[in-house]
């Protein structure tokens, strides 16, 4: 079989570092490309005996030189809530700048593109579930702007080159994922929950846990990622990749003391502003182009979140 030279941008982070494990698997020969601004070298530490894994340290927003590759997947964003406030300007411009950047790798390639946009551009949502027919409804100045819009930005700039150069790039809109390999200091919900209970810590609510999200394990999402990489007829289109097991946060935590058996209980802070209310894809599109959808339950996915979990938290 004919390796498939595939370049992960954002490759040491937490989906992208599943993704080049998934890659390697299947005999591509697969370049990472990570700044380690929130990739960790110890997400690809297992592949760097591998003849097939290069890694490359660069920032896409310096428009590095990198190999020809006839597949590019763009995961090169901080995407935890805690880094908005800390790095607005880096996670604005690597959603386009670094986008323009990739997208013109891959034109001088003739590569194929996947880029990895997230829910958060349907914002606080007027229409629910979200399908990839809704346009959102986002505040561009508020605390999460720098992430929801430049990633809105990056969808524009992926059908402008479709529209402009022919460019077969497809995107991804990523709802929320858990897994291993998760920082535990992320921000996100999975992660900050599981941390906190190992450490028999109260689970931290925001509101009053009515808000809801739907939470997709890694595994079925870096195989929604690949099926959408190699769908034929889907240049320049958007696919919602998810769970639609939508529950409330404050059930989240529930399971979360169940699964990790924890002496601790829930309590309440403010709701941060701009935080979504309700959250669940619709994947009729997913299910229809790319013959993919979610097989982990969320049973399952927590209990294998919180076993890595318990080897590094503290």
């Amino acid at each position: 079989m004919t390796a498939t030279p595939t370049l992960v941008a954002g490759g040491a982070g937490f989906l992208g570092s599943h993704l080049c494990t998934s890659l390697v698997e299947d005999g591509h020969d697969v370049v990472c490309v990570d700044n380690f601004g929130s990739g960790r070298r110890e997400n690809v530490a297992h592949l760097t005996s591998n003849e097939r894994f290069s890694l490359v340290e660069a920032d896409v927003r310096d428009d590095p030189d990198l190999p020809a590759v006839d597949e590019i997947y763009h995961l090169a964003s901080r995407a935890s809530p805690t880094d908005f406030t800390e790095f607005p300007v880096r996670i604005a411009l690597t959603n386009t700048v670094g986008t323009r950047n990739l997208l013109d790798h891959a034109l001088d390639c003739e590569a194929r593109m996947v880029f990895a946009s997230t829910s958060e551009v349907y914002g606080e949502p007027e229409v629910h579930p979200q399908s990839e027919g809704y346009n959102g409804n986002v505040n561009i100045r508020g605390p999460r702007g720098c992430y929801d819009e430049s990633k809105r930005f990056g969808e524009t700039l992926t059908v402008a080159y479709h529209d402009r150069y022919d460019l077969d790039v497809r995107t991804a809109r990523v709802f929320n994922t858990y897994g291993p390999r998760m920082r535990p200091d992320d921000g996100r919900v999975v992660p900050t929950f599981v941390t906190q209970a190992l450490r028999s810590e109260d689970l931290t609510v925001y509101g009053d846990g009515s808000q809801t999200r739907s939470f997709c394990y890694v595994s079925d999402l870096i195989a929604g990622l690949r099926a959408l990489m190699d769908a034929e007829g889907l240049a320049g289109d958007v696919v919602n990749l998810g769970r639609e097991n939508e529950i409330t946060i404050r059930t989240l935590a529930e399971r979360v003391l169940e699964a990790c058996d924890a002496d601790a209980g829930i309590v309440h802070e403010p709701l941060p502003e701009d935080d979504p209310t309700r959250r669940r894809p619709d994947i009729e599109k997913a299910r229809r182009e790319l013959g993919w959808e979610p097989t982990v339950d969320l049973e399952t996915g927590l209990e294998r979140t919180v076993a890595a979990f318990r080897e590094t938290v503290e």
